[in-house]
């Protein structure tokens, strides 16, 4: 009577689910997630999980007394004019780029600008802080007295270090806010000159004047608008946190299709909240920008006080934090550090937007087949028990032996319920809402429609062989005839499961080959049992004739019939509920 597949269901299940996320270029770290990605209900994606992650520097711009003064990738070559402001970019950068935008400096580098005659030594750098998102380094130059200091960073953040006048710092905003409209990543390079090594505390002990804007196209994903659809319908929230200019965040977030007139926050306006107006805040804001980490953190936990389940992408040593915080952390796998990996349940291998949504939608089918083996289990037990006991209350000959009671519990059930890991999504996997994540896998109303089933199994078998027997039919005969008649049941209530809504068209139009090949693999069994004179004789079975065996067929056919229609009946009461729950 103890349903003991379960173990072996929620371990061939996860294990299963892993691997079929590893065709979809996503690695599993943590098994309990791949249930968890079927309650999503808040997705929160970076910048770089919408585009190509191929950054190209599209235009420079520099400042004079009159106008600014741009170069487009398609005006040919490089105007020595611009050239100290790509430099300096340059060296501002790694001198081995990992970053897609520093590797787009040092290509645009190599075909513009002649190398230098020595190469010079990289002597200190300043790295990224919340506080001033500028990174500098000092390079020793061959046959210079002074250190040179390059600086590339937020333009607001490089126009104060700068110290320009209100009309330049204004005129350098505006043009960069222009660029970010364009849906470019927009930094600003300066560049300073220092003598001695008594380095400053900060980048901000440097006197630096501007070279100019940079702007660096990203193109968005072809698969990224279908895919943030397809959350909507989902009735799964996509929200955009990125330290990127607040122009480029809401120009991408239009690109991808995520609803930006919901509301755009700025990390500096998250820092001033507390806790209780950050999560009314998180709960109608879509796109955040200027984030820093700690900001990231802060709202991935607001969205867990409102009761969402997140999950949340990262690909930085600082994004380690949120990614432990969120229900489902994601590292990228193509630009993520070791630290963001390690901190994530998950890795997209191609860092792709559609391939998370994907990963939801497996997530979704794999928790609905637990439920239909889940069924299937409690459901298989009561005729077992029912079969065995009935016959003593009423004094029958014993339909089960401990040998039949075997073949069943050992052989054919749990074959039977790891097939349902191979079934296909139901035709409204994502046309739901997000299951509730606090919901019980063994529900009551599950329970008791499972025990529903197993009980009509148990009346039409057991009738089945009271029929027999009062027929006169010999005990060995009767006793075999109404194991076909359970075993062909048993196969009707998986059939019956394969829907979670009795469509008797799913029922045979979806593909599994791993049911058919256990149905094959059972029928194998049950001749063997039958014909095989010596194993006939250890189950007390006699063969039955044709006529036995097609009615004991017809047992089964019934079976399915009636699973199918009380299946039917009850999502048709429950789709009944729901509307008058939701009203019109």
């Amino acid at each position: 009577m103890l349903p003991q597949e379960f173990l072996l269901i929620l371990t061939v299940f996860m294990a299963m689910g892993a691997w079929r996320l590893s065709q979809h270029r996503v690695l599993t770290r943590r098994a309990a997630t791949i249930e968890a990605l079927g309650a999503a209900t808040v997705l929160c994606r970076t910048r770089p999980a919408h585009s190509q992650n191929q950054m190209r520097i599209e235009t420079l711009v520099r400042f004079t007394p009159e106008r600014p003064v741009r170069w487009q990738a398609g005006d040919g070559d490089l105007d020595e004019r611009f050239q100290p402001l790509l430099r300096h970019g340059v060296l501002a950068c790694e001198e081995t780029p990992f970053d897609p935008m520093e590797r787009a400096f040092h290509m645009l580098a190599r075909s513009a600008l002649a190398p230098l005659a020595e190469r010079p030594v990289l002597v200190h750098e300043y790295g990224l802080s919340p506080e001033l998102p500028v990174m500098a380094h000092v390079w020793r130059m061959a046959g210079q007295p002074d250190q040179t200091v390059a600086a590339k960073g937020a333009p607001e953040s490089i126009v104060r270090l700068c110290s320009l006048p209100e009309a330049l710092r204004a005129q350098v905003l505006d043009e960069a806010g222009t660029l970010a409209e364009r849906g470019m990543r927009v930094l600003a390079v300066a560049s300073a000159s220092f003598r001695g090594t008594d380095w400053p505390a900060t980048q901000q002990g440097f006197d630096f004047r501007l070279l100019g804007l940079v702007a660096l196209a990203d193109p968005l994903r072809d698969t990224v608008p279908r895919a943030v659809q397809e959350c909507r319908r989902a009735g799964i929230r996509v929200l955009m946190i990125t330290g990127d200019h607040p122009g480029t965040a809401c120009a991408i977030a239009r690109q991808a299709g995520i609803d930006g007139d919901a509301g755009l926050l700025l990390g500096e306006e998250v820092a001033r909240l507390d806790d209780a107006a950050l999560q009314r805040a998180v709960s109608t804001t879509t796109v955040f920008a200027r984030v820093a980490p700690q900001q990231k953190l802060r709202i991935v936990q607001a969205l867990k006080a409102n009761g969402a389940v997140v999950a949340m992408t990262g690909d930085g040593v600082n994004d380690a934090p949120s990614l432990k915080a969120a229900h489902i952390g994601i590292a990228m796998g193509g630009r993520g550090t070791d630290v963001a990996r390690e901190a994530s349940s998950l890795v997209l291998l191609d860092d792709d937007f559609g391939t998370l949504v994907q990963a939801v939608r497996l997530g979704r089918r794999i928790y609905d087949n637990l439920v239909k083996a889940s069924r299937f289990v409690f459901a298989v037990h009561v005729p077992i028990a029912g079969l065995t006991l009935i016959p003593m209350l009423v004094g029958w000959p014993l339909m089960f032996t401990p040998m039949h009671i075997a073949f069943l519990e050992i052989v054919i059930d749990p074959v039977c319920s790891i097939v349902f890991e191979a079934e296909d999504e139901e035709p409204d996997l994502m046309e739901r809402m997000p299951r509730d994540p606090s919901a019980p896998l063994f529900s009551p109303s599950m329970i008791a429609q499972s025990l529903l089933q197993g009980c009509v199994i148990l009346l039409l078998v057991g009738g089945f062989y009271g029929w027999l027997l009062h027929g006169g039919l010999a005990d060995d005969m009767a006793r075999a005839s109404a194991f076909i008649a359970l075993i062909a049941s048993n196969i009707a209530l998986i059939l019956a499961n394969r829907s979670l809504r009795g469509n008797i068209r799913a029922v045979f139009q979806r593909g599994n080959r791993a049911l058919w090949g256990m149905v094959l693999t059972i029928l194998t069994l049950l001749s063997a049992v039958l014909l095989v004179a010596p194993v006939r004789r250890l189950f007390g079975f006699a063969l039955p004739d044709l006529t036995l065996i097609g009615c004991a067929l017809g047992v089964g056919a019934v079976t399915l019939m009636t699973l199918l229609a009380q299946q039917g009946l009850l999502a048709a009461v429950s789709h009944s509920r729901g509307s008058r729950a939701t009203g019109p």
